[in-house]
């Protein structure tokens, strides 16, 4: 895919107040530690996360959703009835229907003319959000469009860490330890054809996209009936075979980033930062050592901001830009990687 006329406008972002430490998580696991004879700061070294964010109980995600939003409009000077699409990517949804973008966009007063839908794709959510509207934009049918995504991880952690006590067996801590990573956050990403910006930065140049459906089981998040007796009760639940998340989704990650590299004409040399979802320390090295970027090309959130699934990306792309670390005309790759197995990869010049 390759694009002409689409330029990131502005990012908005919001951080979920409550600050979570990898100790704190591991206090709780105190029974599981004792019973299979671990030592604490486990989470931390075999993960790199030092600390992660949750809402307040009760949060809605459509209001971080929202809040995100109005934080990219106002950074653009832009009105929200001139946004005529709202896509919202996120894992954590309000209902099955109605869709949790179209509360968003109530609040938001875009266009009523905007298409209005959520899109759903693990970790890929946002940045598939981005391909989305960007067709849009590039083929005429839209000026601007909004992706946001809000992400809640105290739920699924409080439910696994009960379900770890429950269940004190290596193998069970081994497939729920990813799901400890989890952060929360909410972005948004306003997208348009360039005719309004002052600056016409962060052009959207293209991307490629590989899949590999054969993994489809390695990571879920879902739901399951409590127990036979329990008339349908359900509760969530989430499994993930690390190792091989990581050794496949490498693999899948190498070929995408050839494919990528030739349809955008770049080489590795020409690329002068990655952004990458960020999972942990040992994914974002071994990736970084395939793909040969240097380390010092990356920018990361994951050791205080944890995975903060669809979100992490770019949130983590909005506050390297603050920081002044993504520079006006920086080539800059965000290298998406998410459960299914899906790879999808973006070029922009900033």
């Amino acid at each position: 895919m390759k694009y002409q006329n689409v330029f990131v406008e502005a990012f908005g972002y919001e951080v979920a107040p409550v600050v979570v430490s990898s100790a704190e998580l591991e206090e709780r696991l105190a029974p599981v530690y004792d019973k299979l004879h671990l030592s604490v700061g486990q989470l931390e070294a075999l993960t790199g996360i030092v600390e992660r964010r949750w809402w307040e109980e009760g949060y809605r995600v459509s209001d971080g959703a929202v809040v995100a939003a109005e934080r990219a409009l106002e950074a653009a000077d832009f009105p929200a009835k001139e946004v005529e699409a709202v896509v919202y990517g996120g894992v954590c949804r309000e209902y099955f229907e109605p869709a949790t973008a179209c509360r968003v966009a109530s609040k938001l007063g875009v266009s009523p003319g905007a298409v209005v839908h959520d899109l759903s794709n693990a970790c890929l959510g946002m940045i598939d959000g981005m391909t989305d509207v960007a067709n849009r934009i590039e083929l005429g049918q839209i000026r601007a469009g909004l992706v946001v995504a809000c992400e809640t991880a105290r739920e699924i952690n409080d439910v696994m860490i009960e379900r770890m006590i429950e269940t004190p067996t290596m193998e069970f801590y081994k497939h729920s330890l990813a799901t400890l990573t989890g952060g929360s956050g909410a972005a948004a990403v306003l997208m348009t054809d360039g005719s309004r910006s002052r600056s016409k930065r962060r052009r959207l140049l293209g991307g490629e996209v590989r899949s590999a459906a054969r993994h489809h089981d390695l990571c879920r998040w879902g739901v399951e009936e409590l127990d036979s007796s329990a008339s349908g009760r359900l509760r969530p639940y989430t499994t993930t075979d690390s190792a091989a998340v990581l050794r496949h989704g490498v693999d899948l990650g190498v070929k995408t980033w050839r494919a990528f590299l030739k349809s955008l004409g770049w080489v590795e040399s020409q690329v002068d930062r990655v952004i990458s979802h960020q999972v942990g320390g040992s994914h974002r090295d071994l990736i970084m050592r395939s793909i040969r970027v240097p380390l010092e090309k990356d920018f990361s959130t994951f050791s205080y901001l944890g995975n903060m699934g669809t979100v992490s990306l770019p949130l983590t792309a909005a506050i390297a830009e603050d920081r002044q670390v993504l520079r006006p005309g920086d080539r800059t790759a965000f290298l998406g990687i998410g459960s299914g197995l899906n790879c999808l990869m973006l070029g922009l010049e900033w």
